[in-house]
């Protein structure tokens, strides 16, 4: 009798919050969101699913509901995400229901529950469909569910996303990745490539043409690849841009990520011929050495990359290019690295994303030392570095005097006076206007620069020959 009295105090009092939990309603949400741009899609169909439930937007510290949509590429981004997980499950007041998605549920999925005190579910990038159904369960049994599916297989309502951009949609053509590069986790977290039936894409871009939308960016591990997995549609990816083009209301048509090997000579024919689709190609290179590529199984080789950069030049001359690179890659020597640093000379990328290698569990390049200092790594990064910011001062001093078709996304949000674009190239404009101009292509002429954003003045409405 003296163990049992013992207990029942602290049996009542774990009872009761077991209780208040169950029958709490959960009636806000909030969505913190990590990573590509395929994330933030996410994340948008997410919050439109919620609030077609009933829920409404709340802030961080008084939701009902917590949805981290987390990234893995890089061990940084997941230490960010389990780190405001954790500050914010103890600011909370009363308890909110906690769930984790994206990339590292499927990367981690129930080991999160030991990292992240307070998780309630986990659900997987291919299994956004269920969230409703898993948030029931949490609700109506306490339990703590995984769903995590290594395959895209159902389709999710994308016309139910909740857009917060009035201008530009992200638009998802195909999920997953058939590449394995040896230092990427995307083929374990997203599966393999899936494409979506150009029917569906087509039907969500004309509605979205219909509701004012401007610029469509056509999303994918690997967009390049698209219909290949299908070969049953005849529609590969310089089809599919064919069909979007025809569809009236769309001034600008973009794309990422791509691959190299699947950057075809009909794709670029399409960036010539097509009016709507803008004259930038991400073309990622990684690294400039042959041994290294091998090494990241990127399978093409420098001369065959460079190659294809010749031939996008040729067809389509005014082709802006931007690249990813990785330096220290594990065995990566100077004369390697300095192979690297002599093509981004040689090409000079108008953007290019340049990292420090870092090991990822659960990829093949695990099973490699990871040998290159830390210092010698922040020594080439920062070269690359410098070596860029040489060239986007020489890009941007070309600009200078030049005339520019901006779309018009937004005000600024420091100067409401100023209004804030992109070229077809993907540069940043900032000019005076009025609030009547967002949604509208606008020519404005390049005065100055301020770092990477290039400055102007508006033009009246007369024919001219712009620059990109």
């Amino acid at each position: 009798m003296k163990q049992l009295d013992h207990f029942t105090p602290y049996s009542i009092e774990f009872m009761q919050k077991t209780i208040d939990f169950l029958m709490r309603e959960v009636k806000t949400f909030h969505v913190r969101t990590y990573g590509c741009q395929m994330n933030e899609l996410d994340t948008e169909i997410m919050k439109g699913m919620l609030e077609n439930r009933g829920l409404t937007p709340a802030t961080e510290e008084n939701a009902d509901l917590l949805l981290f949509n987390t990234c893995s590429i890089r061990d940084l981004a997941e230490r960010k995400a389990l780190g405001k997980i954790g500050r914010l499950g103890k600011l909370h007041e009363n308890r909110p229901v906690i769930g984790i998605t994206g990339c590292m549920a499927n990367a981690k999925k129930e080991t999160l529950f030991k990292k992240v005190p307070y998780l309630d579910f986990v659900l997987g990038t291919n299994n956004i469909h269920e969230l409703n159904a898993i948030l029931d369960e949490v609700l109506l049994t306490g339990k703590q569910p995984v769903k995590v599916d290594s395959r895209f297989e159902h389709e999710l309502d994308y016309t139910s996303a909740k857009r917060t951009d009035p201008v530009k949609a992200h638009v998802s053509i195909i999920r997953g990745c058939d590449k394995f590069c040896t230092y990427c986790v995307v083929p374990y977290t997203r599966g393999p490539e899936s494409s979506r039936h150009p029917d569906s894409i087509v039907e969500e871009c004309k509605k979205l043409a219909a509701n004012g939308y401007k610029e469509l960016t056509l999303l994918g591990q690997n967009v390049n690849s698209y219909g290949k997995d299908k070969p049953e549609w005849s529609c590969l990816f310089h089809d599919l841009l064919y069909r979007l083009d025809a569809i009236d209301g769309i001034e600008r048509i973009r794309f990422m990520t791509s691959h190299p090997v699947d950057i075809t000579r009909n794709l670029m024919e399409a960036i010539r011929d097509l009016p709507t689709l803008c004259e930038f190609v991400h073309f990622p290179i990684q690294a400039g050495s042959d041994r290294i590529l091998r090494k990241m199984h990127r399978l093409y080789t420098k001369g065959e990359y460079l190659d294809k950069v010749a031939l996008l030049r040729s067809i389509v001359p005014n082709v802006c290019l931007g690249t990813d690179i990785i330096v220290g890659f594990p065995t990566e020597s100077d004369e390697e690295f300095e192979e690297t640093y002599e093509v981004m000379k040689a090409i000079e990328y108008d953007c290019a994303f340049l990292f420090s290698y870092s090991q990822r569990k659960g990829t093949p390049a695990m099973r490699w030392k990871d040998d290159i200092p830390e210092e010698v790594k922040e020594a080439r990064l920062q070269k690359l570095l410098t070596l860029q910011n040489e060239i986007y001062t020489t890009k941007r001093e070309e600009f200078l005097g030049k005339e520019v078709e901006v779309l018009v996304e937004e005000q600024n949000f420091k100067d409401d006076s100023l209004l804030k674009g992109r070229t077809r190239c993907w540069k940043n404009v900032l000019f005076s206007g009025e609030k009547t101009h967002i949604g509208t292509l606008q020519k404005v002429k390049i005065h100055s620069y301020s770092h990477q954003t290039l400055m102007g003045e508006l033009i009246a409405h007369n024919p001219l020959s712009l620059v990109i």
